[in-house]
């Protein structure tokens, strides 16, 4: 299954990069959405050295089916609008 990051978790003043907003294909509401928290995600990075950081769903974030996602280490800015795969 694979989901589309969407952008940082954020406040008005403050962007936590380790935390991302992500969407998934043909998850719509909430009721869908709950079923994936707690499941691992994984980005790999583009380029030779193919880096991969991992991440953990840790809930959802508002009612039309984001989820949010807390990643070991903070993301790079040219992650936005990627694919993740989500086991």
């Amino acid at each position: 299954m694979q989901g589309t990051i969407i952008n940082y978790r954020r406040g008005r003043k403050t962007m936590r990069t380790t935390q991302m907003i992500i969407e998934v294909e043909n998850v719509d509401d909430k009721e869908k959405a709950s079923k994936l928290v707690g499941k691992s995600v994984k980005y790999v990075a583009p380029g030779k050295n193919k880096t991969t950081i991992e991440g953990k769903i840790s809930g959802i974030h508002g009612s039309k089916g984001a989820l949010k996602v807390t990643f070991e280490k903070g993301m790079p800015g040219q992650a936005m609008a990627t694919k993740i795969e989500i086991n």
